[in-house]
């Protein structure tokens, strides 16, 4: 069933973590946890976008606790028509770091006002400001071109910037770098981005901000989770 054994990834907030695996045929996969055998916590599906069945699995578990251990089983229908499970796993999530942000997060559920595309329903540009690293927005095969513009409903007073980019397991879709637009006016940046939490500093005020990809690795190009923090 599996090439290699599935890697699970947990974040460093243990909050969530990462399951990777690849199938020796094309399958539909989903993972369900928990943290007794019972896996009542919940299922996380496969995020990669190969419309269905396919070998390439990545799926994210989301409203982890820190410092627990959770069972897990990858299970799905294949191409064959058989059904496959695995056998019952675990992995541990590790203490929580501190948090380490700036300020408050002005985006959370800021209006999108504008993206440069959307890979489908599923993929929409409202999961990028929603708090759900679970959520993802995806541009439909923007690259370098990915651009998202929010309106976070009043002038804020910017400290700091991050934007957790969405990722394929090939290594695609991860947007490196990014640039910010105020207003219609100045533009600032690059900064940094990446999987990983990453904060960069930022200075300027603004209400509606547009977000370009700046460096990427091509592809469905997007963001897990935007960021925007605002001085205390």
């Amino acid at each position: 069933m599996f090439v290699e054994d599935p890697v699970v990834l947990p974040d460093a907030s243990g909050t969530f973590a990462t399951l990777r695996v690849s199938t020796d045929l094309d399958m539909a996969c989903a993972v369900v946890f928990g943290q007794d055998e019972s896996l009542g916590d919940g299922m996380a599906t496969d995020a990669d976008m190969g419309g269905g069945a396919h070998t390439d699995h990545e799926a994210v578990m989301s409203g982890l606790r820190p410092d627990t251990e959770y069972f897990y089983r990858v299970q799905g229908s294949g191409t064959d028509g058989n059904l496959y499970r695995s056998e019952l796993m675990t992995f541990r999530t590790p203490l929580a770091e501190e948090a380490g942000t700036p300020g408050e997060n002005a985006a959370l559920g800021a209006e999108v006002m504008d993206a440069s595309s959307e890979f489908s329903d599923a993929f929409t540009a409202a999961n990028a400001v929603d708090g759900d690293l679970a959520t993802e927005w995806s541009s439909d095969g923007d690259g370098d071109d990915a651009s998202i513009t929010i309106d976070l409903g009043r002038p804020v007073d910017v400290v700091g910037m991050a934007l957790r980019s969405r990722s394929m397991s090939d290594g695609t879709s991860v947007v490196e770098s990014f640039t910010v637009t105020v207003d219609g006016g100045q533009t600032y940046g690059p900064f940094g981005a990446g999987t990983a939490s990453t904060v960069s500093e930022a200075e300027f005020t603004g209400q509606v901000l547009r977000i370009d990809a700046e460096r990427t690795s091509g592809g469905n190009t997007g963001a897990a989770e935007i960021e925007v923090y605002e001085a205390p």
